[in-house]
């Protein structure tokens, strides 16, 4: 049996920290080291830059980090699988090449096509979210690097491992597990300490990025490199496997993994084991993703200070009503709202001050920039006692839209272009299961009536959040099965809404994952056209799960932690 399969991670969107690269490969042993660059919002960014550059369209800052360290990876023999090609895969993959040249590195790279779609009109990207084999048939061929464009993130998990242990498309549940450490892998931080709810009881300042030790059945363990910050433990693991999924079936276009099957297990200090993983034939369609300009949008926030907040907020919407009535033509949307972050006789300015935003959108850049400047500006010795805004008023900004959609599998022409430039096709699954949901669980048995204090939720759970598109995902779990026996009939979809009212006029969906004492909330629709139209003061949904924490709920003093709560 083939040894464990050693993978780190050293990005988890374009922008991450520089200098993970150098440290992944200087920190401990690796075989190979993953970069996950893109997010729906980059596509946007790159299919722009591409417009600008038809030569560009990938993420230059990998090109960057490999300059300065690819001759590190070259001594130590470790493989590199990114998807930083984004748009031109080909084009980054030539740009190595170059560099290679440059270092006089005898380095081998390969590329995967087939991601890109027929762009329809009025529209800057078209990609289907290929799968691992296409990486899988590159380092089978010998490829040191391996580029590619929109995979699945778990896919450049995934291809390395079988390519490492010969699985093909038949081993559902060996590919199941290395999509489920794919998963944990692909946000970087986010499994060793970031964005962690419980981050107090951590030393997360600098936390060090992710690797998973890949086993011949697909169980792996999650660990990061000895000596660097963060954490690992069974709450961390936790927290990632919950981030932007939603139901028991995780679908992908190598495997679908049953997320309620996934169970996890401490294995030594800084080791969290996964194992059990069942996979499911994938479905028979591939997600696909475009983008486009939305349109253009502005944005002023006043700052009303000391007393009258209200007042002042309604005498200034009433000016800019009137200032926009007046104008040509009014922006098509027009939102109001405003955050009471002021406190009474408060000892400084800021503490006494409020902030009223407003977001204008329209399809002409002019009825969001010159007439809304204006209007502001133009208010500025007329209105609320202490006027001011945050930032001068700009001329507006275009916004992006991002649609998810589908395409039979068939249809995506997958290509491996090998290290010596031939092109293999690279075939569909051939065996599909239309993805369904599972019936709901049994639930576990409630807790017999105790006392109860009203304290916030996140006293006794954690939460991650994110965003899909237009939707948001809210996981939540505990950390012992008394907890668990609590949460899951207290944390209903009506209690769910309660609590967070933003979400009470739409479509929630509850997902119970008992091995893992967690629930799982779609919220359709909170985010509009998602994260690129910037439709909402939280565009991707990161603090919705430090909301809900954060919000009151009676729980039984026996799961309160000290026991002082309860005094």
């Amino acid at each position: 049996m083939k040894r464990p399969l050693r993978i780190g991670n050293a990005s988890g969107f374009y922008g991450d920290r520089f200098d993970a690269v150098r440290e992944m490969l200087t920190d401990g042993p690796l075989d190979v080291l993953t970069g996950d660059y893109l997010a729906e919002l980059t596509m946007l960014i790159l299919g722009r830059s591409r417009i600008a550059d038809p030569s560009r369209g990938y993420a230059t800052t990998f090109l960057r980090q490999l300059e300065e360290n690819l001759h590190l990876a070259h001594e130590r023999g470790v493989k590199i699988v990114t998807n930083a090609g984004g748009l031109h895969p080909a084009g980054l993959a030539d740009a190595v090449r170059k560099l290679a040249d440059k270092l006089s590195l005898p380095v081998r790279v390969a590329h995967v096509e087939g991601d890109s779609l027929p762009v329809p009109a009025g529209y800057l990207t078209a990609n289907a979210y290929l799968g691992g084999a296409g990486i899988a048939a590159c380092l089978r061929a010998g490829a040191d690097i391996v580029v590619t464009g929109r995979v699945t993130d778990a896919a450049l998990v995934t291809g390395p491992a079988a390519a490492h242990f010969g699985w093909g498309p038949t081993d559902l549940d060996a590919l199941a597990g290395a999509v489920v450490a794919g998963h944990v892998l692909e946000c970087g931080t986010q499994a060793t300490g970031g964005n962690y709810a419980f981050f107090g009881e951590h030393d997360v300042r600098r936390p060090g990025f992710p690797l998973a030790e890949i086993h011949a059945d697909g169980s792996a363990v999650v660990t990061k490199h000895d000596g660097t910050g963060g954490v690992v433990d069974l709450g961390t693991v936790t927290a990632q496997l919950l981030y932007e999924t939603a139901g028991a079936r995780y679908a992908g276009p190598d495997v679908t993994a049953r997320l309620d099957t996934v169970t996890l297990t401490g294995d030594g200090p800084g080791r969290v084991r996964i194992s059990g993983v069942r996979g499911e034939a994938p479905p028979p369609t591939l997600k696909t993703g475009l983008t486009r300009l939305g349109g253009w949008r502005n944005e002023v926030v006043f700052v009303l200070t000391g007393l009258d907040i209200d007042a002042k907020a309604r005498l200034v919407r009433e000016q800019f009503t009137d200032a926009l009535a007046r104008a040509d033509r009014a922006p098509a949307e027009v939102r109001w709202e405003l955050a009471r972050t002021d406190r009474p006789d408060a000892a400084t300015e800021e503490t006494g001050s409020a902030l009223l935003r407003l977001v204008v959108r329209d399809q002409d850049a002019e009825v969001v920039g010159r007439a809304v400047s204006g209007a502001a500006v133009e208010l500025a010795l007329g209105s609320y006692p202490g006027f001011h805004v945050t930032a001068p008023p700009g001329k507006g900004s275009p916004y992006g839209v991002f649609e998810a959609g589908q395409i039979p599998a068939q249809e995506a022409a997958h290509v491996a272009v090998l290290p010596d430039g031939r092109r293999e096709a690279v075939p569909a699954a051939g065996r599909y299961r239309v993805l369904e949901a599972v019936e709901e669980p049994p639930l576990p048995e409630p807790l017999p009536d105790r006392p109860t204090r009203t304290v916030p939720l996140g006293l006794v759970a954690g939460a991650r959040s994110g965003d899909k598109g237009g939707d948001a995902n809210v996981g939540v779990w505990v950390r012992s099965e008394e907890a668990w026996r609590w949460l899951a009939h207290e944390l209903t979809v009506a209690r769910f809404q309660e609590l967070l009212p933003e979400t009470a006029a739409l479509d929630v969906v509850r997902h119970v994952l008992p091995n893992l004492w967690a629930l799982n909330f779609t919220v359709r629709g909170l985010l509009g056209e998602g994260v690129a139209a910037q439709a909402r003061f939280d565009p991707q949904a990161k603090a919705v799960g430090e909301w809900l924490r954060s919000r009151h709920v009676p729980v039984p003093v026996t799961l309160l932690d000290p026991p002082e709560v309860t005094a």
